[in-house]
């Protein structure tokens, strides 16, 4: 049966997010609110949690997910950045934002997927992910919640609740979010390159 969090936006309750990282540490995937819109997230080291979260988004193995990350010395772990990439993401982190990056050793060894070259990270400002990472001690694997068939993302939690309520193990209600997703840009080449714009400012960008 799954669970549903109300928790606060801005204070969260720190026994729900022990609670809800207690279910990620068991393999459970979470619908969560972030600083763009609501996302589905499970653990970095869970095979098994990952492919459920991609038949649920119905997507494939070709299909990037995102690791969202505390802060950007995280990010160094699992993408190669070098100082212009860094001073790029720092302008503008934390926020709606997905960097494609250069994937480190790391990421096929904690993804079980031999071939990913690159990675998509972000750093959210969002005080329940922030706070769930935390307790987590690791990043977040996450993508976007939009449902297969749909052409934008789930906002409100009792949406949520009533499409996912029986693939998901939790729904973490911190109120309605936007229904943009973050903007993504590909930083793996000479210049940033807009792949996706969302709810992010480009100009911050210089794009």
């Amino acid at each position: 049966m799954t669970q549903f969090f109300q928790v606060h936006p801005e204070n969260p309750q720190l026994r729900l997010i022990k609670q809800a990282a207690q279910i990620i540490h068991g393999g459970g995937i979470v619908a969560l609110p972030t600083d763009s819109c609501y996302a589905l997230v499970c653990h970095l080291d869970d095979k098994a949690a990952v492919e459920k979260l991609r038949r649920i988004r119905g997507i494939d193995e070709k299909h990037h997910l995102t690791l969202l990350c505390r802060d950007l010395s995280e990010i160094s772990t699992y993408a190669r950045v070098d100082n212009k990439q860094f001073r790029l993401m720092k302008a503008v982190t934390p926020g709606p934002y997905t960097f494609i990056l250069e994937a480190t050793r790391e990421v096929p060894r904690r993804l079980s997927h031999p071939s990913r070259k690159t990675i998509g990270l972000r750093v959210p400002k969002s005080t329940i992910t922030e706070m769930l990472m935390a307790e987590l001690g690791q990043p977040l694997l996450g993508t976007t919640l939009i449902l297969p068939g749909d052409d934008e993302p789930l906002t409100d939690p009792d949406m949520v609740l009533e499409r996912l309520g029986k693939q998901v193990e939790l729904v973490i209600d911190g109120g309605a979010c936007s229904f943009e997703p973050t903007t993504v840009v590909d930083l793996t080449g000479d210049e940033p390159e807009l792949i996706r714009r969302g709810c992010g400012d480009c100009a911050a960008l210089g794009l």
